[in-house]
């Protein structure tokens, strides 16, 4: 791909879930990977044994994450020593592995002779492969799981969970350490499931809202091409494949792409959207912006009504209602630049009204409209793990598929325009409502004499532990209020969703409240700052 071969990564083989058929061609396996719990099939010789290769994965990856997923490993392997001491590990529980194994393998001979060789192959030369591969499972971590216990017990076909397993969990099927070292091998989707989403990430998230009238939403879960398909029910799954560290090798749409704000976030998905190698045309108000832009590739427009003509499908990303209008119904704006087949993506976080007025003006000039708001920072924007809410043209949203895995590690589909915009301002204003109560209880510590670093350890040892509190909270510490996300946009995003709330006649007291503290930040010069300096609105 883009980024040439993936990093090595450390995982364990697992069962795939049910519904998952297992890749055409080359032999691979089902890996979890440690650290991000996401999932891939895996070709088997991209796959290594965990600690031979140990040292030479830490040499080429000093990444924070790649760290989080060592630890990861080395607890899980703590973890499973210390079952070990605790069971009994006699000679009776290994000959009743391996009949076990040997039971499955007349159940499924050929599967089993097949994944087995796969295993034997990469792990230890030798004869009795089926047998092999378990006490190599033994030798580096003893006892079985509860869950291969499970397993073992019963000589149902391997690779399936239990039938009557109601959780989501996978179970694994083998606990063998490996290290991913290349790319992920390709996947062909069965002909009973209809047309995917072409050119998909196996790492990328897509979630599609059920269509049904039942309020339970019916989530399947997939690890390589994504799927956008129509049961027999007529339904929408959702469907789901996990994203890993790094996005996978994404082919890129070949129409071209125009994206008008270069902000904040416009800045990070442009350029993930230049490196997974899509054609781009850029567009800001201060053209300035767009010179990085144009030296990493892009081309540049002069003006929105240019862009939109020029390209197949334009994405737009400002800061509030006004701004998205005056983009589209302006001199030069969007809708001049919009004849039948053009396509246009609003990625601004607005108001549903906002929104359906502008597909409206979109769709009657035979253009196509789609809104996708994002739920993220700068940061994850510069990452490409950006979460995407999708509403509008199904069809766009389809056609969007590489662009979405580019900028974004999930997507959601909504159903229809306005269902977007609505989710995206609950998203905010619970997490507007929160930086705001994290800022109250700092404060309030301080007053009382207590110490903020301590309240903040005390938190990140309970459930409330979480990136986006250490962030913030180490923000607030450290007195850097350098902008992730404005200030003066989550108190837009507050204001906004209060009148969602007034229109529907729902009291939101919460976000009432810590709108009113944002304002008071905005009084003493904080817009600008990031949305953590909402700090100084207590400070006496």
């Amino acid at each position: 791909g883009k980024l040439g071969r993936y990093p090595p990564w450390p995982g364990k083989i697992v069962n795939p879930p049910k519904d998952l058929k297992k890749p055409r061609g080359k032999k691979c396996f089902f890996v979890k990977f440690f650290g991000t719990e996401d999932h891939a099939w895996i070709k088997v010789e991209q796959l290594k044994p965990y600690h031979p290769h140990k040292e030479e994965m830490i040499k080429i990856n000093k990444g924070k994450r790649f760290q989080q997923a060592v630890d990861a490993v080395e607890e899980f392997l703590r973890k499973t020593k210390g079952k070990d001491q605790a069971s009994s590990h006699n000679s009776t529980e290994e000959k009743n592995r391996r009949n076990s194994s040997e039971e499955r393998g007349k159940q499924s001979a050929g599967e089993e002779k097949r994944r087995a060789s796969l295993s034997e192959g990469k792990v230890k030369k030798g004869t009795g492969e089926g047998k092999k591969r378990v006490s190599s499972v033994s030798s580096e971590r003893g006892s079985k799981s509860p869950l291969k216990r499970a397993q073992d017990q019963s000589p149902r076909k391997r690779g399936r969970p239990p039938k009557d397993e109601k959780d989501l969990t996978i179970p694994e099927s083998s606990t063998v350490k490996r290290v991913m070292t290349g790319t992920v091998a390709g996947f062909k989707w069965p002909p009973s499931v209809s047309e995917p989403v072409k050119d998909s990430d196996p790492h990328f998230h897509h979630f599609l809202l059920s269509q049904t009238e039942k309020p339970a939403v019916c989530y399947q879960a997939i690890t390589k091409k994504l799927k956008v398909c129509e049961e027999e029910t007529g339904s929408t799954s959702i469907q789901a494949a996990d994203s890993t560290a790094v996005n996978g090798s994404i082919t890129p749409t070949d129409k071209k792409i125009g994206f008008l704000g270069l902000g904040l976030m416009g800045s990070g998905i442009v350029s993930n959207l230049l490196k997974m190698g899509h054609t781009v045309t850029v567009w800001n108000r201060t053209a300035e912006k767009c010179d990085l832009f144009i030296q990493e590739g892009a081309r540049l427009g002069r003006t929105p009504a240019e862009v939109v003509s020029t390209c197949d499908i334009t994405f737009a990303c400002v800061s509030d209602p006004k701004a998205a209008k005056d983009l589209v119904l302006g001199p030069s704006g969007v809708l001049q630049g919009i004849r039948p087949g053009k396509c246009y993506v609003d990625m601004s976080t607005v108001d549903a009204d906002t929104v359906t007025e502008l597909a409206q003006v979109i769709v009657s000039r035979g253009g196509r409209f789609l809104e996708a708001p994002v739920s993220g920072n700068q940061q994850l924007s510069n990452d490409g793990m950006l979460v995407i809410l999708a509403a509008g043209d199904r069809g766009l949203y389809e056609d969007c598929s590489s662009c979405f895995q580019a900028m974004g590690k999930t997507s959601f589909f909504l159903g229809e325009v306005g269902n977007a915009a609505k989710m995206m301002l609950i998203v905010n204003m619970v997490q507007g409502s929160f930086m705001a109560t994290i800022a109250e209880g700092l404060t309030l510590a301080q007053v009382t004499g207590q110490s903020q670093q301590t309240l903040l350890d005390i938190l990140n040892q309970g459930q409330l532990a979480s990136i986006f509190l250490d962030q913030k909270c180490q923000n607030i510490l450290q007195g850097n209020f350098k902008p992730d996300f404005y200030l003066k946009y989550i108190q837009k995003d507050l204001r906004l969703a209060i009148a969602l709330g007034d229109s529907v006649n729902h009291p939101t007291p919460m976000a009432a409240a810590a709108n009113e503290v944002y304002k008071r930040a905005k009084a003493l010069d904080q817009s600008d700052n990031d949305m953590s300096a909402v700090y100084r609105a207590y400070i006496h």
